[in-house]
């Protein structure tokens, strides 16, 4: 895995060069093996990189690299599985540097084309190409988006980079940030793509190819980027469409369960294959769920030794995995080193977290996956994990728990609705959550009061199922509220005439959320957390064609009787016991909620302060304090509204 950064255009003077060394410094932690420069200045293009070796750990896999025909210059992060099928393909036996994916790569670009080259790889990947003979730089990342980049204007320059820290550290760098961008984050507690924090700065959205030709027409668009692009001599067009992926599925299922779970079997097989070559030590995330499960088992049965697998543990049980996925290690007999992690330990991530992520990022599992690639670091340079099995096979609750949710809303006549809602609100706070916290055993329902105040609030607003996703995967409903000068702009979500045509909410649902939350909350979180300590993830649900052959399951396979990931479970308790695996899922979470009451009050306190909040003129201070003074006095549970506030404030306290 590496870091990548370059500059672009007209008017880049000599000074270009400590300009980008500077640039390439703040990506060390993703490239600490080498680092290398290359430019054109004649031609106004630079290129930097920073390496963190894993295939092929010598010289011969030096970044920046020309083709050998001269044409083509590459600077690349990622990997590419699949590399060694191509030089076979290439038909090449002689004149190879050395052993490096990059190489291949470009001399693919030779041969084939950029196009053609990418659309036959398997990989995760984000690249910079310059092709010397058509004058034009070529930026390209991998089908879902892995692998980040973001490109943009600053000073009258065009820039690019693996991470934020990377732009920003541009000498003069001071693009305003974005409103429109700070409210989808207070909604989403991501920002979505193509949208950064910063205006003029973008995300390339996954599966896309970037080109530019320098002229008198490159610069910054005057309209809104949308897919496909075309504005003077920039373009933006993919390559990799996971709605045409969604289509052709559809009319290509397959209805015979064996069948599909001997293709899914053989599809992961071959990922974790190709997934598990490198030149450095290698092992497996494990959190004795059914996802990671079932990368291990897999993994251990294509090994003639025990897979190294790693976890973390808290003492609040509530929140602690480790215990099962010790269990699962033992069953399968793998290498398993597990950490247990203080209050202490997991706080002391938190001043971190603005650096580690360059904008506002209100997912407050990044704790938990920083501390345990830390964790793996020590022992490998590249972990497996099961990520993305939940997108694709239907395991989030929301997938099983909103159908009912919405049968129940639809059942209640319109023009009831909005009286129910008053009665239910009628209730006092106090004697409604008395009464769940009298609950029995597992009917125990701590803060009542606020799940029916949320199920009142649907009752009047939702009129569709897709409103109740939408409902469900908004933090502030309404974040026009709390953000000042602020209304709703476009985004996918809320374009349903984009989406591809399907007949059932949960398939709408899952559709969403692959494009959405899982590149722009998922591997973001997974992403900076482990390049941080410089440990390569390599998640094999991510292959391009395990993605197209869940496509074709059909949705009986994925979610029945009010359980999602069937075919998964099947094809895992051929490794594992059912009595291993089954439990109510957890997700992979820490206490927030006592945190904010306990050791981060001051912090938090600090941040939300009444009169900061109003000097800085983003929101509004009065809904802001109320949700806070709520939450501490123990009427409702504000954890993740105050998380998102709380992440842009710190973010905002460090620029």
């Amino acid at each position: 895995m590496c870091g990548i950064v370059g500059i672009f255009g007209k008017g880049i003077e000599d000074s270009a060069e400590s300009l980008i060394d500077v640039m390439n410094s703040t990506l060390v932690h993703r490239g600490p093996d080498d680092s290398g420069i290359w430019k054109d200045l004649n031609n106004n293009i630079i290129f930097g990189h920073r390496r963190l070796a894993v295939l092929d750990l010598s010289k011969a896999g030096h970044q920046p690299m020309e083709s050998k025909c001269g044409r083509y210059v590459i600077c690349f992060n990622g990997e590419i599985y699949n590399h060694i099928s191509l030089r076979s393909q290439l038909g090449l036996d002689k004149g190879w540097l050395g052993n490096s994916d990059t190489e291949t790569m470009v001399t693919a670009f030779s041969f084939w084309g950029i196009k053609k080259t990418i659309e036959k790889l398997v990989g995760m990947f984000a690249l910079a190409v310059w092709d010397k003979r058509e004058e034009k730089l070529y930026l390209i990342r991998d089908r879902i988006g892995e692998k980040p980049l973001y490109y943009g204007w600053s000073k009258g320059k065009f820039i690019f980079g693996s991470e934020l820290k990377a732009i920003k550290s541009l000498k003069g760098f001071n693009n305003a940030i974005d409103r429109d961008s700070l409210g989808l984050y207070l909604r989403h507690c991501y920002i979505p793509s193509p949208r950064t924090i910063y205006k003029d700065i973008y995300k390339l959205s996954p599966g896309c190819i970037l080109e530019v030709q320098l002229g008198n027409t490159f610069s910054k668009p005057s309209k809104t980027i949308t897919l496909p692009f075309s504005e003077g001599s920039f373009h933006i067009n993919q390559y990799w469409s996971y709605k045409n992926v969604v289509q052709k599925g559809r009319a290509n299922l397959i209805e015979d369960e064996k069948v599909a779970l001997s293709y899914l079997e053989e599809s992961l097989r071959e990922s974790i294959r190709l997934q598990s070559i490198a030149d450095v030590p290698l092992g497996a995330f494990l959190s004795g769920g059914i996802d990671s499960s079932l990368i291990v088992s897999l993994m251990q049965s294509e090994s003639i030794s025990p897979v190294h697998t790693y976890t973390i543990g808290f003492e609040d049980a509530g929140f602690n995995e480790a215990v099962h996925a010790k269990k699962v290690a033992e069953h399968l007999n793998t290498n398993h080193t597990e950490l247990y992690v203080s209050a202490d330990d997991a706080l002391s991530v938190v001043p971190l977290l603005s650096t580690l992520y360059d904008e506002p990022f209100g997912d407050s599992s990044q704790i938990p996956t920083y501390l345990v690639s830390k964790m793996a670091k020590e022992h490998v340079t590249v972990a497996l994990s099961g990520d993305a099995g939940d997108e694709l096979f239907g395991g989030y609750n929301r997938h099983v728990n909103a159908p009912f949710l919405w049968k129940i809303i639809s059942s209640i006549p319109k023009g009831l609705r909005p009286q129910i809602s008053t009665l239910m609100n009628l209730t006092p706070d106090v004697f409604l959550n008395s009464f769940g916290n009298s609950l029995p055993g597992k009917y125990k329902t701590p803060f009542l009061a606020q799940k029916l105040s949320r199920f009142s609030e649907r009752l009047e607003t939702i009129e569709e199922a897709d409103d109740l996703y939408y409902n469900l995967v908004s933090e502030w409903k309404k974040p026009s509220e709390v953000l000042l000068n602020y209304e709703e702009p476009h985004s996918l979500l809320r374009d349903r005439s984009s989406w591809p045509k399907l007949d059932s909410f949960e398939d709408r649902m899952m559709y969403l959320d692959i494009m959405t939350y899982l590149p722009d909350d998922i591997l973001v979180k997974v992403d900076r957390a482990a390049m941080a300590v410089s440990l390569e993830t390599r998640a094999p649900f991510l292959d391009h064609r395990v993605i197209e052959l869940s496509s074709r399951i059909p949705l009986k396979q994925k979610i029945h009787n009010g359980k999602g990931k069937q075919i998964l479970r099947k094809l895992l308790y051929q490794f594992v016991p059912k009595e291993l695996i089954e439990r109510p899922k957890q997700g992979f979470g820490v206490p927030l909620s006592d945190w904010l009451r306990g050791p981060l009050k001051d912090w938090s306190e600090e941040l939300l302060e009444e009169t900061k909040l109003e000097k800085e003129g983003f929101f509004n201070p009065k809904v802001i304090r109320g949700r806070w003074e709520s939450h501490l006095k123990g009427k409702t549970n504000w954890e993740h509204s105050l998380w998102n506030v709380l992440m842009f404030q710190s973010w905002f306290e460090s620029q």
